[in-house]
């Protein structure tokens, strides 16, 4: 049976292919899905692809992959900037975590250069678009070998 892992997006999300797309590209959210589970198939793995604008619904999944996952992978958004409890929760899963962001958190605001998810992530992937899923599966193909 294939590993599953858990693909978590956070707020706003939802909106990609429309919002800012000079920063965040013109895939939609569904794009990124089929091109993730294309690839995670390719190494094996099982995805459950989900989003949520509400921070305890993220809590909630990550609590629940505990159980049933065997990674997370997490763009959470804005509450990667915010969010002690997702960083908690991270820190209870006791999973491998990558973090991915679609832009470069690095050159943008300031105030996006501080990452709670870093804290419990094996790995942080920013600013190569919608390939950084297909490079986080990659690596967590690797970790739960």
């Amino acid at each position: 049976m294939p590993k599953q892992v858990f693909v978590l997006n956070g707020p706003n999300l939802n909106l990609l292919g429309t919002r800012e797309p000079e920063i965040y590209g013109r895939d939609t959210l569904d794009d990124v899905r089929k091109r993730a589970e294309a690839r995670a198939a390719q190494l094996g793995l099982a995805i459950s692809f989900r989003q949520s604008n509400h921070e305890g619904e993220l809590i909630d999944w990550i609590q629940e992959a505990r159980s049933e996952a065997s990674g997370i992978i997490l763009n959470a958004g804005a509450f990667t900037h915010t969010s002690v409890g997702i960083l908690d929760a991270l820190q209870a899963s006791q999973l491998p975590v990558i973090e991915v962001h679609l832009s470069n958190i690095f050159r943008r605001e300031s105030f996006r250069h501080h990452s709670y998810v870093s804290l419990a992530a094996k790995g942080v992937i920013c600013g190569l678009g919608v390939q950084g899923y297909e490079f986080a599966l990659d690596a967590m193909a690797k970790l739960v070998a």
